[in-house]
């Protein structure tokens, strides 16, 4: 991606302030004239600071202000409602719902990767990423980008990538909220943020407590976070430090049959399970400008303690796992002029490495994995009074495995991947813009799967995939984005896809790699101003998984609704009232074992809808919620047919109030 407009195409802008724009986060900006800089500047597509106007090729972006609006409680929400990425009800009772791009069913999450500020958030486990531990409040913007971005983020992002970015503190004395919020089922949400910014040294912090009972029977949870950012500014760079710690305590709910659902949803048959998770992470972050070249460099360190206790039949059992994960990523970036074109040349290493410990009654497993990638990317930017963009990039990764289970064969190799992308954009129409990706990405198995694989002496391949996206953005008035429609469609072809499959291993299911499988289809997003202070937003996605040749050719995979449907509609009078409204549709899907399709029932389709009324007076803003208001009772998980349910929340309302200082 491009970080800079060429002057010819931007002539309101002095070249020395299209400098400091590039820059402005790596510097002091102090010979930038303030009043020609663009007022928000985040690390994006390339991984290093652009303008905002250059997001990634195809992204949707949400804003501080739309998640604000909305009433989310924490970034996977945020996702879900305002960004329309359909999320399964998480099975622990936590808020952190397993998000799907693009269909891929209950392996979503290793087929996506979540960048939090630069450092990735992936675990080498089946678990979905923890997002619930951000503190909402500290969050700038959100990202997603769908479809395939090996190149720049690795293995795991077929399905696209999803990048958090927080702010920092700003000058102009202490700053800082305090939210408070109950509502049904005994939810609570007590947060509190403040930040300080001393000459070049700024400082935030952020601490919160949340909690409910939740809708089902021993389906409590409680967690409580604290965070910590430093920044310091220097001559040409910036340096800082992110610590964060998170303690949660789950009741485990369990699954029902249908009958038990239809019967009642709440009940739980498991009342005696249990289990926690505690997460620490501490990173460093440090860039600098050297004349034309723009250096970074991200250390991260990740400490992770899973506990889980099932004690409600015959069959109890009690797990530990410690993990841990050091992530190092130095890059750089040249901007230079190729016969007066913009080019941007990126390059950079990423090197992890993962150990967990196991104690368990059903495993014995002790892993471990590194990582080490080099990829180089380069965009040109071309015409413009066209705004033309073409991308080229290539990503090659190694990874050293080590495995031993006394229920499967060691495992001690090496796997080595390659990826690559092409991706080109073009306004063919002041109001029209076309753009086209392709590439290869990839994904290789983590320690669950290596842990329970079929045949268990054979060592799972790694999972490629081949990707295409074309698309389009209409734009209602030619340079202004209060009303467009942006429609792409896409396709991925994966070969030797790691899966589960329950008909392995004489009926009790193993992972291993299907047979050729595809998933296309279509997605729209549109954003309108409809009238003054009146927004609407909508995201649909249409997409059919299927497989592409064996036994099951033709056949749907599992647990991919065809279409997914999301609206909201926002009311801002700018009189200290607001209002916001949201559905979503979900279509059927296949139940979680049904690979021979040959289930009688599907997962019934299902409408939720939200609302959220505030009035906001001087510094305070009280707040109305409420979530699923038709109090539907459905399900998006369920491993068995007809069996294996576990049901979504039901109706909850919510009252808050907010100090901000």
């Amino acid at each position: 991606m491009n970080l800079a407009a060429s002057t010819r195409g931007a002539p309101a802008m002095k070249p020395l302030a299209l400098a400091c724009a590039i820059v402005l986060s790596l510097s002091t900006g102090a010979a930038c004239a303030q009043d020609d800089i663009p007022s928000t500047v985040v690390v994006t597509g390339a991984r290093f600071p652009s303008v905002e106007s250059l997001r990634p090729i195809g992204a949707t972006v949400i804003t501080q202000d739309d998640i604000r609006r909305a009433g989310v409680n924490d970034v996977n929400s945020a996702i879900r409602k305002v960004g329309g990425v359909f999320g399964r009800q998480s099975l622990d009772s936590s808020p952190d719902f397993a998000l799907d791009l693009r269909g891929f069913g209950t392996n979503s999450a290793q087929n996506m990767v979540i960048m939090v500020d630069g450092v990735r958030l992936n675990e080498n486990e089946l678990s979905n990423a923890v997002l619930s531990t951000i503190p909402i409040d500290t969050v700038e913007r959100i990202e997603i980008t769908r479809g395939g971005g090996s190149v720049l983020y690795g293995e795991g992002a077929t399905g696209g990538v999803i990048t958090i970015t927080t702010r920092r503190a700003q000058a102009g004395g202490p700053h800082g909220s305090v939210f408070a919020e109950g509502g049904s089922f005994r939810e609570h949400d007590v947060r509190a943020s403040l930040e300080q910014t001393a000459g070049p040294v700024s400082a935030d912090i952020a601490v919160a407590r949340q909690g409910s009972n939740n809708y089902r029977h021993n389906n409590d949870f409680d967690q409580t976070t604290a965070s910590l950012n430093l920044q310091t500014r220097f001559t040409g760079g910036r340096a800082g430090i992110h610590v964060e710690s998170a303690r949660q305590e789950s009741r485990f709910p369990g699954s029902l049959t249908l009958a038990e659902f239809d019967a009642d949803p709440r009940q739980t048959h498991t009342s005696k399970d249990f289990g926690s998770l505690d997460t620490d992470r501490a990173s460093v972050f440090a860039e600098y400008r050297l004349g034309p070249v723009d250096l970074a460099l991200d250390l991260s360190h990740r400490e992770r303690n899973v506990r889980s206790n099932y004690l409600s039949t015959s069959f109890t059992s009690v797990g530990a796992y410690d993990s841990r994960q050091d992530q190092v990523s130095p890059r750089a970036r040249w901007l230079s002029d190729v016969g007066g074109m913009l080019n941007e040349l990126v390059g950079g290493i990423d090197a992890t490495r993962w150990k967990r410990k196991t104690t368990a009654s059903y495993s014995s497993a002790d892993a471990s994995q590194s990582g080490r990638a080099v990829y180089v990317r380069d965009e040109l930017r071309f015409d413009p009074a066209h705004e033309g963009r073409v991308a080229i990039g290539a990503r090659h990764e190694t990874f050293d495995k080590d495995y031993v289970d006394a229920f499967v064969a060691p495992e001690d190799r090496s796997q080595s991947m390659n990826a690559w992308e092409a991706q080109a954009s073009y306004r063919v129409h002041p109001q029209v813009d076309v753009y086209a990706k392709a590439g290869q990405s990839y994904r290789v198995a983590n320690a669950d799967e290596n842990s329970y694989r079929f045949p268990a002496t054979d060592i799972l391949k790694a999972q490629t995939s081949h990707d295409l996206e074309i698309g389009t953005t209409l734009r209602h008035i030619p340079g202004d984005d209060s009303r467009t429609l942006t429609a792409r469609v896409f396709r991925h072809r994966l070969n030797n896809e790691i899966f589960y499959d329950p008909t392995l291993n004489g009926g009790w299911g193993a992972n291993t790699n299907l047979d050729p499988t595809e998933r296309k289809g279509f997605e729209l997003d549109a954003d309108a101003v409809i009238a003054a202070g009146w927004r609407a937003s909508a995201h649909a996605q249409h997409v059919i998984a299927h497989f592409t040749a064996g036994p099951n050719t033709g056949r749907e995979l599992v647990l991919v609704p065809k279409n997914v449907v999301t609206a909201r509609l926002a009311w801002v009078p700018g009189n200290g009232q607001s209002a916001d409204v949201g559905a979503q549709w979900v279509d059927s899907q296949r139940y979680g074992s049904d690979f021979s399709n040959g289930c009688s029932a599907r997962i019934p389709s299902y409408t939720t809808f939200d609302a959220r009324y505030a009035v906001k007076v001087g510094q305070w803003e009280v707040a109305a919620t409420g979530l699923n208001l038709a109090d539907r009772h459905y399900f998006s998980n369920a491993f068995g047919c007809q069996s294996g349910i576990y049901p979504s929340d039901g109706r909850q309302l919510k009252l808050s109030a907010r100090y901000d200082f």
